[in-house]
C-alpha cells in the first residue's frame, strides 16, 4: 500500500509542474504578452493563502494539506493594480520582437542575430536607433560595410517601440501552450476586425 500511495504522490507532483496560473493586472489584462505573465503552480497557490489575488480560473487538479483543499487555479487576478512599465528595456529579445522575429534585410525568420546598421567601426552605436535583426548570411554579407556599399536595404527602419506597442506586438506571438481558461482574457480588449 505504501508503495502505491508514494508512486502516486510522484505522478502527481509531475502533473502539477505543468499547471501555471495566467497572472492578470486589477485591469484584468495580463501583466506582460510577451513573455506571457505566468507563476508556476506554487506561486499561484500562496498568492491565494495569502490574499494577494482573486481567483477566475481553475484547472481539475487541487493541493492538499491535512486540513485544507486548494483548487490548482489556472487564471489569476491581482488585487492591486501594477503599473505598466512606459519605457522598454533595450535586450537582444525586445529587438527581437520590435523586428517581428525577422530579418530586417531579407525578411527571413530562421538563425536570427542582430546587426549595426550603421557599424560600429564607423562609429555606430549600439541603440534601438541603430541595431536590427538580421539573419546570419545577411549579417555576414553586410558585414563592417554601409548598407549603399553592400548594395542592402532595411524593410523598415529602426526605432525605439513603444511598450504599448511591445504587448501587442506580443499577442502576435503566443507561447506555445494556451490552456482554454486563458484565451478569453489574451484577446478580449483587442481591436476588433470590421
Amino acid at each position: 500500500m505504501d508503495g502505491d500511495f508514494r508512486s502516486e504522490f510522484v505522478r502527481e507532483k509531475a502533473v502539477l509542474k505543468h499547471h501555471p496560473a495566467l497572472v492578470l493586472n486589477a485591469d484584468y489584462r495580463p501583466l506582460s504578452y510577451y513573455p506571457l505573465s505566468l507563476w508556476p503552480w506554487q506561486e499561484a497557490v500562496k498568492a491565494v493563502w495569502l490574499d494577494r489575488v482573486d481567483v477566475v480560473a481553475e484547472y481539475d487538479f487541487e493541493v492538499r494539506s491535512p486540513s485544507t483543499r486548494i483548487k490548482i487555479p489556472s487564471v489569476v487576478v491581482l488585487k492591486d493594480f501594477i503599473k505598466p512599465q512606459k519605457r522598454v528595456a533595450f535586450t537582444r529579445f525586445n529587438l527581437f520582437l520590435r523586428d517581428e522575429f525577422r530579418c530586417q534585410y531579407c525578411g527571413g525568420k530562421g538563425d536570427l542575430t542582430f546587426d549595426h546598421v550603421v557599424p560600429r567601426a564607423s562609429g555606430g552605436i549600439t541603440s534601438w536607433e541603430n541595431v536590427v535583426a538580421a539573419c546570419s548570411p545577411c549579417n555576414l554579407k553586410k558585414g563592417s560595410k554601409s548598407l549603399r556599399l553592400a548594395g542592402m536595404s532595411l524593410r523598415k527602419p529602426p526605432r525605439v517601440p513603444a511598450a504599448e506597442e511591445m504587448q501587442n506586438m506580443g499577442r502576435k506571438f503566443p507561447p506555445n501552450h494556451l490552456h482554454d481558461s486563458w484565451l478569453d482574457f489574451l484577446y478580449w480588449d483587442a481591436e476588433l476586425e470590421a
